[in-house]
């Protein structure tokens, strides 16, 4: 007997659901889907400013990867990657995700195993919770060695770095630089991000 293929929109938001069942869902167009720990998270597509500042970011990725060439594999945006932690019934679609090595494997299942060595989440009204405490959880437990919260509202950046298996915090502001053991000679600068951000 064939299986049904299950369908979720908005009105889905909270509904429990296994990996594999997200996995094969159809979704209604229009929104943005996540599964938080077995639970679906439906949150509305971002609006252009959000798209500016991960712009702003990805420039800076961009730039550092043509002046260091094979220092940086893959810069990939929430629809061209995810994050899927099995055990917990996660699947994450960062913002941006820095890869320093290729994939290990072809096919669905590079996804559980492919770990960017950077995650970069923007904090839009609403996804606070989500990006400072669930995936500050999830990308520790994946492996993930850097995780670069960038909050317009606060106008800072957060830089949890993994030590010994936990993060380490340091806080950025428009008018500093941030540098990083993982890409020599990378002086990411905050201020061109928030300055895409406006008041």
């Amino acid at each position: 007997m064939p299986k049904t293929t299950v369908r979720i929109g908005p009105a889905d938001h909270g509904q429990r659901m296994t990996l594999d069942e997200f996995e094969l869902a159809e979704v209604v167009e229009g929104y943005h889907y996540e599964l938080g720990k077995g639970a679906i998270v439906v949150t509305d597509l971002p609006k252009p400013k959000h798209l500016r500042i991960l712009t702003a970011i990805r420039r800076q990725f961009a730039a550092y990867d043509l002046a260091h060439p094979g220092s940086i594999d893959t810069i990939a945006g929430g629809g061209e990657c995810k994050i899927l932690l099995e055990d917990q019934q996660s699947e994450r679609h960062p913002d941006l995700a820095v890869y320093l090595t290729p994939a290990p494997v072809e096919g669905n299942a590079v996804w559980g195993l492919w770990i960017p060595e950077v995650v970069v989440e923007v904090v839009s009204p609403g996804s606070e919770e989500r990006d400072y405490r669930e995936k500050r959880e999830e990308y520790l437990a994946f492996g993930v060695k850097e995780y670069w919260i960038v909050d317009p509202g606060k106008r800072s950046m957060l830089v949890l770095r993994r030590e010994r298996g936990r993060w380490t915090e340091q806080r950025f502001g428009p008018s500093e630089t941030c540098e990083t053991p993982l890409l020599p000679g990378l002086r990411f600068a905050c201020g061109p991000v928030f300055e895409a951000a406006g008041e």
